[in-house]
């Protein structure tokens, strides 16, 4: 089925930036988090962030991730969970159950990083209709194989084995294949590719800055008409950034680990699209790879003449100690507005 047709601490501050973030109105029992931004380029535009992955702590990047877009460029940002409905905790292996996706409806960028969701249709329409408004996409990791939906239902066609290859191969680029990498063995350099060195989305990532302990993911080649890789994925020995390269075919050629996707305006189907097969909670330890995030979101949001030419600040905001990934290695108990500023929820 083809998706065109499917979709028809105390508070942090930051004084050198003179940016207070807020996420005032925080309550205990929300489902969600608010991030409001106060002065960079981003104020007034709306960032929702979509979570929900049983193995790469989606749950903990995420909200990492929409406070360094807040309190650096002022980004308002909203960050969506994989929700247990009897407790209200962030609960990745509930799969059937993220609150809040009404707010794509004002957003201006989706940020997702799903895995095997299988959303009722109230909460996969939100999605439908904001990709059919043709407003931008990043897909991070597990994104390109973010749904499983059952045949035969509303949105069976945005399935990662879907006969189109889905959400992920349909929108993002590619759905799942296979591991490239040795998953757990091998981590990921990013190299920037070839043709690359002058987009946007590659300014200030220095050699050796984009790391991750995730592995490469495989991909078909050449990625779908519109796809331009941006940073390649070179396969490591072992999981520190300074080890060396595999020799041999895991490395020639190198998969493409982040490109962009550009359709037309009339396609239902978003204008601007980035996807990295990285982006687990670890890989965000490493500032190129949180640099070449930011970076997209500018480029996404078509203001890529915002970036400077050593990239994007980056910094990370407050403390971030992220969980390993791995099955059944979230932190239980946590509720979303553990994840507000500090000192800011009741």
């Amino acid at each position: 089925m083809n998706i065109a047709m499917t979709i028809g601490a105390a508070i942090v501050l930051l004084l050198s930036l003179g940016v207070v973030p807020s996420a005032s109105g925080q309550r205990a029992d929300d489902e969600w988090v608010e991030y409001r931004g106060t002065d960079g380029p981003g104020v007034g535009k709306r960032v929702v962030l979509v979570s929900g992955d049983e193995e790469y702590r989606s749950e903990e990047a995420l909200p990492q991730l929409g406070k360094i877009l807040t309190a650096r460029h002022g980004f308002d940002c909203r960050v969506v969970f994989a929700i247990n409905p009897e407790t209200g905790e962030i609960d990745p292996n509930t799969t059937d159950n993220i609150p809040g996706l009404e707010a794509l409806a004002e957003a201006d960028l989706m940020i997702i990083a799903t895995r095997f969701r299988d959303l009722p249709d109230e909460q996969m329409s939100h999605i439908a209709a904001y990709l059919r408004a043709g407003k931008p996409v990043i897909g991070l990791r597990t994104a390109t194989h973010a749904f499983n939906i059952e045949g035969g239902r509303t949105y069976s066609g945005f399935s990662w084995n879907a006969s189109a290859g889905g959400f992920g191969r349909e929108v993002l680029g590619e759905t799942w294949i296979a591991h490239h990498g040795h998953h757990g063995v091998q981590s990921t350099r990013g190299v920037v590719a070839p043709d690359a060195g002058d987009h946007p989305i590659a300014r200030g990532l220095t050699p050796g800055s984009v790391w991750g302990p995730t592995d490469v993911y495989r991909v078909r080649l050449p990625l779908p008409d519109g796809c331009v890789p941006v940073v390649l994925g070179q396969v490591l020995e072992g999981m520190k950034p300074e080890d060396a390269p595999v020799a041999g075919e895991q490395n020639s050629p190198m998969m493409p680990v982040a490109w962009t996707r550009q359709f037309d305006a009339d396609s239902a189907r978003p204008e601007r699209v980035f996807t990295t097969t990285m982006g687990a909670a670890t890989d965000l330890e490493a500032e190129g790879t949180r640099r070449m995030l930011v970076n997209a979101v500018y480029w996404a949001l078509g203001m890529e003449s915002a970036i400077p030419a050593e990239g994007t600040d980056v910094g990370l905001v407050g403390e971030f100690e992220p969980t390993p990934f791995g099955f059944d290695g979230f932190t239980p108990g946590v509720f979303p507005a553990q994840h507000a500023w500090p000192g800011d929820s009741e």
